[in-house]
């Protein structure tokens, strides 16, 4: 019996292997860190200029005269399935965090940063989307929402 063994692979060729690692996983895991940082971190304030929503990339202020104030309300997704966010459009969808921008079953455009389904709460605005968020206090957040939304 006679052994041959496998002719050496050309080291020139795997150079770009940890290159193509490097380029490819160092902003993947920057942006999943990201995510999971903000899913702990946003919050939404409230004052007489607007919302501002707070945490990732997707934060802004939402002025106070585009905010629909006595449209706001909690959502059951059981009741009102055309709310439920349909497809993603640019943002994160790990389960139990979704936020950036979804359509929704109804095709409106809404800018999520849901965590808890059974805190939902829709915020229409007159800028051309909507809002889904999920607050700590829906309750006390409606009530403050429409305050400032008069």
């Amino acid at each position: 019996m006679e052994s041959f063994s496998i002719a050496p692979a050309a080291t020139r060729a795997l150079w770009f292997l940890p290159v193509v690692l490097f380029v490819v996983l160092v902003p993947v895991v920057t942006l999943v860190g990201g995510s999971l940082v903000a899913s702990r971190a946003a919050r939404f304030d409230i004052s007489p200029a607007g919302l501002r929503l707070r945490g990732d990339w997707y934060g802004r202020m939402i002025p106070a005269e585009q905010i629909r104030g006595q449209a706001v309300k909690r959502v059951d997704f059981a009741v009102e399935p055309d709310l439920t966010p349909q497809r993603r459009v640019m943002g994160t969808g790990l389960p139990g965090y979704q936020v950036g921008w979804f359509r929704l079953r109804n095709g409106e455009r809404a800018l999520l940063y849901l965590t808890d389904r059974h805190r939902a709460v829709y915020v229409p605005t007159t800028a051309g989307y909507s809002l889904l968020l999920s607050p700590a206090d829906p309750d006390a957040f409606l009530s403050a929402v429409r305050s400032m939304a008069r």
